[in-house]
């Protein structure tokens, strides 16, 4: 027999060793042989677990949140209000502002000195805080600190930073249509002061004041109704004013019906104005806080019994994966 046979046949021994050693009958035997060692061992990896999840060890995080829904907002596109609510609260301005207003950079013990600080402390806060949207198209604001009352604090300035956010967008909206409404209002006020020029010259130079009134009296100058004859009617003075009304009537009723036009545009826009400054002078608040921020009592993290619990299951698979390598050692040797 060759030497390739016999390094062919060892090999196919040695698996089929490995395999009865790996069957559950064979691990159920390693198990009791080995149960006073992996007792010892499961017991001081559940002890370490214990020891190194502690607060020693592990700073413990306490966390707080609010769930809140948009309100008295307006959309920019086809986005929704709260996907809107969201892009607001991820906003730079907000995460400038909560890290300069908490110290942060100082409160997560990054140095100012430190090459990449920025990247450093924007990475640290949204580890700590998260945004997201819930199933039922609310918002959620979390925030986990080791200060249980900073945390809290977190939140609600992060609330408010989100209104006072939304206010700026809004009062730069409507202090533009106010600017353009107050605008609008002066054009149709000079406006509506010329066609009144032209009028008060109609009345004073030409006679010419009220179309239907005159008329009637220019009628009746020529039917010599006034005073119940003939000798009181001023015929001179009908035939100025009948050759007046001739001349400008067309003017004064084209006059009276644009300055009336002018008159209703003016009081439409005047009330688009008060409407734009009610809002633009208003203090609104933007979102229906579902659930306040309250300071925690319990530490959400670590959870100590998870962290034990894999822990041990970790070093009890590492035992036991050692002690099968063992036995593998000694059946080759046997």
């Amino acid at each position: 027999m060759s030497a390739n046979s016999n390094i062919i046949i060892e090999h196919k021994v040695k698996n089929i060793k490995m395999d009865n050693l790996l069957n559950s009958s064979n691990m159920i035997r390693l198990l009791d042989k080995w149960k006073v060692h992996l007792l010892v061992i499961v017991i001081v990896a559940a002890v370490l677990g214990m020891i190194f999840s502690g607060p020693t060890f592990i700073t413990p995080l306490y966390k707080s949140y609010a769930v809140a829904y948009p309100a008295n907002i307006d959309s920019y596109s086809e986005e929704s209000n709260t996907e809107q609510m969201l892009q607001i609260l991820n906003s730079q301005d907000i995460t400038d502002s909560m890290i300069l207003d908490f110290d942060l950079g100082n409160h997560y013990n990054i140095k100012k000195s430190f090459k990449h600080y920025q990247t450093a402390v924007l990475s640290k806060y949204h580890s700590k805080v998260k945004i997201g949207k819930t199933p039922y198209e609310s918002v959620m604001i979390e925030v986990e600190d080791s200060d249980p009352v900073l945390a809290k604090k977190m939140v609600d300035k992060i609330l408010h930073l989100y209104d006072w956010k939304v206010a700026s967008l809004h009062k730069s909206k409507y202090a533009e249509v106010v600017k353009m409404y107050k605008a609008g209002l002066a054009r149709k006020r000079h406006d509506m002061d010329s066609l009144k020029t032209i009028l008060a010259y109609l009345g004073s130079e030409k006679g010419v004041f009220q179309y239907e009134y005159q008329s009637q009296e220019i009628t009746k100058g020529y039917l010599g109704t006034i005073g119940g004859g003939k000798s009181n009617i001023n015929k001179k003075e009908s035939k100025r004013l009948f050759k007046n009304m001739g001349e400008n009537s067309g003017q004064l009723i084209e006059v009276a019906e644009m300055l009336r036009d002018e008159a209703n545009t003016y009081v439409e826009t005047k009330k688009d104005l008060e409407l734009a400054e009610r809002f633009l002078y208003s203090n609104m608040t933007y979102s229906n806080i579902i659930t306040h921020p309250f300071v925690a009592d319990k530490k959400s993290y670590p959870i100590r019994w998870l962290v034990v619990a894999m822990i041990t299951l970790a070093a009890f698979i590492f035992a036991f994966f050692i002690i099968i390598i063992i036995e593998t050692k000694k059946s080759k040797n046997a």
